[in-house]
């Protein structure tokens, strides 16, 4: 698959998951808006009602003050049956105007019953009277009530405020309302001037709290202006009241995330797996760049050795030999190298110690590098000052990490400046011992040097094409001076040289 098909790929789908996110996020911010609304709703109408039951109950007060101060009566007029002969009669029924029914035995004589007509009148004539009593009992109680507003408008607002509206009654009405209206939360309210100041408030009520979203409302507002009052409610627990209404939305967010990440950790191994492709192709096409040094000295090694001059010098031929064993060991290093690093992405490396003299070690590596050194016109120098060169390693790594270092310089050489190599020893404070490999090459910048020991990192070359290799070189140098127990770094400066340090325990 091409890069830029992957890129698309990785684009689309980013693209999906932000949108979907925006989805979420604006449902969510849409369920919250309309949560709160439908709470504020439900607090205005519950506040409205408690101030409307206060004014009730002071309208109340005043009647029954009123009602105690005046009082008031009813006449009632009794009339007792006047006790007649015991006597048989014939009985009357009549009707009157209010509609009542009304039965009379009528007993006796003819003079009786007359009589008793003319009773039935005057019980008609009373009743009459009686609604006329009622009527003024109706205008009576009409300007008592009158009266009763009256002295609600001239004298209501003098009243206390703790009297108007009582702490305990104004709570549990604003319980009730506030669970009618489904609002089945803690609340904390104040009762307050026109100024801000408190007349009295809930034991938790907290002045700060106004600041979270407080709700006000006008108590008794026909009062004069000057004597207004307020009532200030507050709910502690309100965010997370309105988060309990979208608190379903927290999987989706999660499951969101969750394929978010795994998106982004699969674009990342697609890449690092193009990437991996691409060093495998180089691998490939590079491999006999890598081994032609090693190669090349041996087959020089092997022309001189037909020279029949060369075979009469003992000297010479022991050279020639040296150098051929050398290159030998060289080009199974370059082997193991790449074997070494595909085993350290699973386990760790196996390390065979034992004790070794730095500086013979690279004594040796030097006398068998200074061939290709001297190919391109350079030198290389040992200066070896370790009084103490005994380390435990292993010999092979430590080794194949000398001549790692030693080959960049040649890799990363000036083309118009001839090379100049010097590998040094030294013992350092805390029993260590210090290797430095410095070179006058084109040098690294200031922001290269954290990253030229990751793996496949390669510095770029501008516009030189002839260094090759897999970005594997320094970070098997790190990772097996890391693994021997020491520790390494670079100094190095554009356009002046390079100089790695390594540290390593002495075998004490």
């Amino acid at each position: 698959m091409k890069k830029s098909t992957i890129w698309i790929l990785a684009i689309l789908m980013g693209l999906t998951f932000m949108g979907l996110l925006y989805v979420q996020i604006s449902y969510m911010k849409n369920m919250i808006r309309m949560r709160e609304d439908q709470f504020s709703e439900g607090v205005k109408r519950s506040l409205y009602a408690v101030t409307t039951m206060l004014e009730q109950d002071e309208t109340r007060h005043f009647l029954e003050e009123d009602v105690a101060k005046t009082g008031s009566s009813l006449i009632f007029t009794q009339y007792n049956d006047e006790k007649l002969p015991q006597q048989t009669g014939i009985r009357y029924s009549f009707k009157t105007t209010s509609g009542v029914e009304a039965d009379l035995m009528i007993k006796g004589d003819a003079e009786k019953i007359n009589q008793i007509q003319v009773a039935q009148m005057d019980i008609k004539n009373h009743y009459k009277s009686i609604k006329e009593v009622l009527r003024g009992q109706y205008l009576y109680q009409k300007g008592l009530i009158d009266e009763v507003i009256l002295n609600i408008l001239n004298q209501a607002s003098n009243r206390p405020m703790r009297e108007r509206a009582d702490s305990a009654v104004v709570s549990s009405y604003l319980r009730s309302e506030f669970d009618n209206n489904g609002l089945k939360l803690p609340f904390e309210f104040a009762i307050v001037n026109r100024n801000g100041g408190i007349i009295y408030s809930t034991s938790n009520y907290n002045q700060s709290a106004e600041d979270e979203g407080v709700f006000v409302q006008t108590l008794f507002p026909n009062d004069p202006s000057n004597k207004i009052n307020y009532m200030k409610v507050f709910f502690p627990t309100k965010k997370d009241y309105i988060f309990s209404s979208v608190k379903f939305m927290i999987p989706s967010f999660a499951f969101t995330i969750i394929l978010l990440i795994i998106f982004i950790f699969t674009i990342i191994v697609v890449f690092r797996q193009k990437k991996l492709t691409e060093m495998k192709n180089d691998f490939i096409n590079n491999m006999t760049h890598e081994f032609k040094t090693p190669i090349s000295s041996i087959s020089l090694a092997a022309q001189m050795l037909n020279d029949d001059s060369v075979r009469k010098s003992p000297v010479m031929l022991q050279h020639i030999s040296s150098v051929i064993n050398d290159e030998t060991k060289r080009l199974r290093f370059q082997v193991e190298k790449v074997l070494q690093m595909s085993m350290f992405e699973r386990q760790k490396a196996t390390l065979k110690l034992q004790e070794i003299d730095a500086n013979a070690a690279i004594e040796n590596i030097v006398h068998t590098f200074k061939l290709k050194v001297e190919k391109y016109g350079g030198q290389i120098e040992a200066r070896l000052n370790a009084e103490d060169p005994i380390i435990n390693v292993d010999e092979m790594h430590f080794t194949n990490v000398i001549f790692n270092l030693l080959d960049n310089a040649v890799k990363y050489r000036k083309e118009d400046v001839p090379l100049r190599l010097v590998v040094s020893s030294r013992n350092v404070s805390g029993n260590k011992l210090e290797i430095s490999i410095a070179d006058n090459g084109i040098g690294i910048k200031k922001e290269n040097h954290k990253r030229i020991f990751e793996k496949f990192y390669r510095v770029s070359t501008g516009n030189r094409h002839d260094v090759k290799g897999f970005g594997l070189g320094l970070a098997y140098v790190y990772k097996m001076v890391h693994e021997l127990g020491g520790d390494i770094h670079v100094e190095s400066e554009l356009n002046v040289g390079t100089k790695f340090i390594i540290v390593l325990p002495l075998n004490n």
